[in-house]
């Protein structure tokens, strides 16, 4: 298995593949390596079980069977595996209920996943290597690169001897999710010298984001606000990868605003996730992995994920604590906390508490999906209405904000020059991870760049 970040919706069928049996090599970089067990065990606790044994022994498995690799670093795959699937009976192999699992599946190293009939994949190579590319999407996130290649020898009619050796390679890219150029924090992705095959996402396949610049001067707008009338800026904001960028661009406007406005010395910023204080405490370790820019800062002596005016909220007490503080306080605050979309989390009792008050201001910078919380709140809240958490209605009169750009996905435009900035163009295009509309756009500036080339559009 090839791991290419560690966000929920790539990952979150792993405990599943476990209960199934899956004792092959988990590769992924060496921070994705470190986060992956966190995101896991968030998953199953919040998903599937409050049971502490079964927990630790779904991560002791996971922990024996990653496999962490260094960036750029070819690394071998069992070419069998790609042309069979190897998994335990039919009895277990949807595994539809970790509970029902067969525990000692779980708890024995030694176990050995049975082979079942399954549809061979024909392919003349014999042979494939791989290597993790910086996508630039969140820490530790890649591209993946992979060589598929046979050695045939040809043998002299006369004495059926080896004459020579050639050896045909084909190189597939996939693209995990690629991050947007020039986000703040991580190095932006480069395009691979080659891809003859590429498999792409398209999540943002027919759009462009709001740029850098201008999602930051958006952003000093509200708290410029909240400074004047001493108000609170909620930021609902996912744990992995938002949070962080937020952080690091509200430290920039402190710095720079501090010296003219000493309110500004005196606003809190508070992240109310223990995910992400944790994520944050990572990304911190592999600073290593940091852009030129955010390693200039460290250079300063500024701390861009740990700040002076930055706090930490840890327990339920201390959670409701900091709501009550607010509520009464005399000084400007932000607070970042899940979920990004509203539907759960430490911020709905943010959003019960503050959401009546007038000098409360929220602000969206991601993706709402109709039928959330924040869905509600962005349609309802500049007319005046309401919205509805934990079964009760709660009066919209704070200020919302939707900030467009903080996406940590590729736009079309990072797409398309993905393709452009390939030495040797692929000759099959397969896009994927994308709306109908998002696949189709996309598709279509592929075709005018490379008209050559076949795309295709991926369920």
């Amino acid at each position: 298995m090839i791991i290419t970040h560690c966000h929920i919706d790539h990952v979150g069928r792993i405990p599943y593949l476990l209960a199934a049996g899956f004792n092959k090599p988990i590769y992924a970089t060496v921070a994705t390596a470190a986060l992956l067990p966190m995101v896991i065990e968030d998953a199953l606790k919040i998903g599937v079980t409050q049971n502490h044994r079964i927990i630790k022994l779904y991560l002791k498995k996971l922990n024996q069977l990653i496999k962490p690799v260094e960036y750029n670093q070819w690394f071998s795959l069992d070419f069998d595996s790609v042309s069979t699937r190897d998994v335990l009976p039919q009895t277990n192999s949807a595994a539809d209920d970790i509970h029902q699992a067969d525990i000692t599946l779980i708890e024995s190293p030694q176990v050995q996943s049975i082979h079942i009939d399954s549809p061979k994949i024909h392919s003349s190579y014999t042979q494939a290597k791989a290597k993790f590319r910086t996508a630039g999407h969140i820490l530790g996130s890649a591209y993946v690169e992979i060589e598929l290649s046979t050695a045939s020898i040809v043998r002299s009619e006369i004495e059926h001897k080896p004459k020579n050796i050639h050896k045909a390679n084909h190189r597939v890219v996939f693209s995990g999710d690629l991050g947007a150029t020039h986000t703040p924090l991580l190095a932006s992705p480069k395009s691979p010298y080659r891809a003859d095959t590429l498999v792409i996402e398209s999540t943002y396949g027919d759009k462009n984001h709001q740029g850098r610049k201008q999602r930051s001067e958006s952003l000093k707008k509200v708290i410029k606000k909240s400074v004047a009338d001493n108000g609170v800026v909620l930021i609902p904001a996912f744990s992995i990868g938002r949070t962080q960028e937020l952080l690091y661009e509200l430290e920039q406007l402190i710095y720079r605003y501090q010296s003219k406005n000493e309110m500004w010395q005196q606003i809190e910023v508070i992240v109310d996730s223990p995910m992400a204080a944790k994520f944050t405490e990572r990304y911190i370790e592999f600073k290593t992995l940091w852009d030129k820019e955010a390693k200039q800062r460290l250079s300063q002596h500024r701390h861009p994920l740990d700040f002076e005016q930055l706090y930490t909220v840890g327990s339920h007490q201390e959670h409701l604590a900091t709501i009550e503080y607010l509520s009464k306080r005399n000084k400007p605050a932000i607070v970042i906390a899940a979920s990004g979309m509203c539907t759960g989390g430490r911020i709905q009792n943010y959003l019960a508490k503050l959401l009546g008050n007038p000098t409360t201001d929220i602000i969206f910078v991601g993706y709402q999906a109709t039928g959330t919380t924040g869905r509600e709140i962005q349609a309802y809240g500049p007319k005046g209405g309401y919205c509805i958490i934990d079964g009760k209605r709660v009066d919209i009169k704070a200020g919302v904000h939707t900030v467009s750009g903080y996406s940590a996905h590729a736009d079309q435009r990072n797409l398309v020059n993905f393709v452009k900035g390939m030495r040797v163009k692929p000759t099959l295009i397969r896009i994927v991870h994308g709306d109908s509309q998002a696949k189709s756009a996309l598709a279509t500036e592929y075709k005018k760049l490379l008209p050559d080339t076949k795309v295709e559009i991926g369920k």
